[in-house]
């Protein structure tokens, strides 16, 4: 965005800039934080947490953004912040999420007439105030610290005439990296183990992100004071946790749940679980709350939040057994699985039956990070080949893959992801596996098939548009090849059967056919057509109920 130093509007192709960026950059800092996460408990997954957190409002935002053409700057902002509280993972991400909630209500509420260096000054400064508000006992030398110093840095800046956004960001990045590596002097475990704040470190990273989208600039690492060594201090991995509690006198288990509540129930609850254990984070409002803190005694945790409302996603962990499961898994793992994003019900129990683990996507709904990693880490193989089977969803798998790669707590887990653009290449792929190969030959074969698959589809326009294939109108039917509106129509045997003329025109063996919703009859007009046409060419067809799309094709 080119940016006047009066100008008060914050655009949404500004705001979804950060998130991509954001979210790419927590992913590849991921694995350095995780293994910096000493405080409150080192359990090695505060850099995870943070990306997940990040990645779910991401997805929510991205999600609406794809399936509309009228979503607006507010309402893509309320998308957000909702979905970064229900995806709020660990401690550093629920206080995250607040943070985030914060910056994004202070940009809906901005106006024209405000200069976006004073709005983005105060977004930063409302969000270390919600941050602190937030944790039960706020300790210093943590992300609190950091986001503290960022936004003061922002705020010496908000009244001058001649700042923008990005000389907001500049400086406060800045200073979030300078007062990380003061963290140590501020936490006696910190500078024990060597190392900065892992949750501060994973808001210094957002922090450059932003004045990497405001500037494209990438900011330089300042030097920190332990050894005079550049921020990350490097830190010994945490896969060497002891077999038995993570510490003597903490609490053993982690607890966290959404409650449905209203506000005046907050402040009690609050109150009854402060007096059960440490590390305690709620963060919310208008009626659906994130619950977060460290107990022995998970009963009563939960009772608090039955008391003030309804509790649900309940998640509880025992930090010692935490690792232990992690050593099982990762001893436990053997074989090769495939992991598919399937697009409708009929495709999910077609790529079911062949033996994939089927994650449940499509246009509009593009998986996350978090479901497509967890399909990979619950399937129990060593080996995992990954079919995203849709363009969007192509970075996602990948990013999901690294992750799960480079987790220490997994093991060795190997996984390749075949970069599938469509539905129809993925079913290709998925026919030529063959576990008695090696991975790599498996994957170099199933790679191979799925690029040599010519791909079309069939759908409706929904708004008038200028195509590759011309102009279309709302209703007209529309052919794609390749990902490219190729066909311009109006009846759907016609596109289907000028789709199928294109992809045949170089030759093939065989055609596959998957109907949409209520689109059997297309497919079988398609077949007709395929068998009076090219008689010597074999037809399949399935039923794949996918939404938006009344007929896929490939020709092998």
């Amino acid at each position: 965005m080119e940016e006047t130093p009066r100008s008060g509007i914050i655009e949404l192709a500004v705001v979804l800039r950060f998130v991509d960026v954001a979210t790419d950059a927590l992913a590849e800092a991921r694995e350095e934080i995780d293994a910096l996460n000493v405080y409150p408990v080192p359990d090695g997954d505060t850099g995870t947490n943070m990306y997940l957190t990040v990645s779910a409002a991401r997805d929510a935002i991205r999600e609406m953004a794809g399936s509309r053409s009228d979503i607006d700057r507010d309402e893509a902002l309320t998308v957000f912040r909702r979905g970064a509280l229900l995806g709020a993972r660990g401690n550093s991400g629920v206080i995250l999420s607040e943070m985030l909630g914060a910056i994004a209500r202070r940009i809906a509420a901005s106006s024209p007439e405000e200069r976006n260096a004073r709005v983005m000054a105060d977004a930063l400064h409302d969000a270390t105030e919600a941050s602190y508000a937030a944790v039960g006992r706020p300790v210093e030398g943590t992300m609190l610290t950091v986001a503290r110093a960022a936004s003061e840095a922002a705020l010496a800046l908000a009244d001058d005439p001649g700042a923008r956004a990005r000389d907001v960001f500049t400086s406060a990045a800045r200073a979030a990296r300078e007062a990380l590596a003061r963290t140590p002097e501020q936490l006696q475990v910190l500078r024990d183990a060597g190392v900065v704040d892992a949750g501060g470190r994973g808001l210094s990273v957002i922090l450059d992100a932003a004045e990497t989208v405001l500037t494209g600039r990438r900011p330089i690492p300042v030097t920190s004071p332990i050894g005079q060594r550049s921020i990350p201090i490097p830190h010994a991995p945490t896969g060497a946790l002891p077999e038995g509690d993570l510490t003597a006198d903490g609490p053993a288990y982690e607890v966290m749940y959404l409650l449905d509540a209203t506000d005046d129930a907050i402040a009690p609850l609050r109150t009854t679980l402060d007096g059960l254990g440490d590390s305690l984070v709620v963060v919310g409002g208008e009626g659906l709350w994130n619950v977060h803190v460290h107990v022995d005694d998970v009963g009563a945790a939960i009772e608090a939040g039955i008391e003030a409302g309804r509790p649900h996603r309940v998640r509880v962990t025992h930090f010692a057994e935490q690792v232990v499961e992690a050593r099982q898994a990762r001893d436990a793992r053997t074989g090769r699985r495939i992991v598919a994003v399937a697009a409708g019900p009929g495709l999910a129990e077609l790529f079911g039956e062949a033996g994939a683990v089927v994650v449940l996507g499509g246009p509009g709904r593009r998986p996350s990070t978090g479901q497509i990693i967890e399909a990979i880490t619950d399937c129990g193989a060593s080996e995992v080949v990954v079919l995203p089977n849709d363009a969007d969803s192509v970075r996602v798998a990948q990013i999901a893959a690294q992750m799960v790669e480079t987790d220490a707590a997994l093991g060795h887990v190997r996984v390749a992801v075949i970069p599938t653009q469509a539905q129809v290449q993925g079913l290709a792929a998925l026919a030529v596996h063959e576990p008695a190969r090696t991975f790599d030959q498996d994957v170099l074969e199933m790679t191979a098939t799925a690029r040599h698959a010519r791909h079309g589809a069939v759908t409706i326009a929904a708004r008038q548009a200028m195509t590759m294939a011309g102009p279309c109108e709302p209703g007209d039917v529309l052919g794609v090849i390749a990902g490219d509106f190729a066909v311009v129509g109006h009846d759907l045997t016609d596109v289907a059967s000028g789709v199928l003329d294109r992809l045949l025109a170089g030759g093939g063996e065989l055609v596959t056919l998957v109907a949409g919703e209520g689109s059997g009859e297309l497919a079988d007009r398609a077949a007709a057509w395929v068998d009076e046409h090219h008689p010597h060419v074999d037809v399949v067809v399935y039923d794949g109920g996918q939404e938006r799309y009344p007929l896929l094709l490939s020709v092998e």
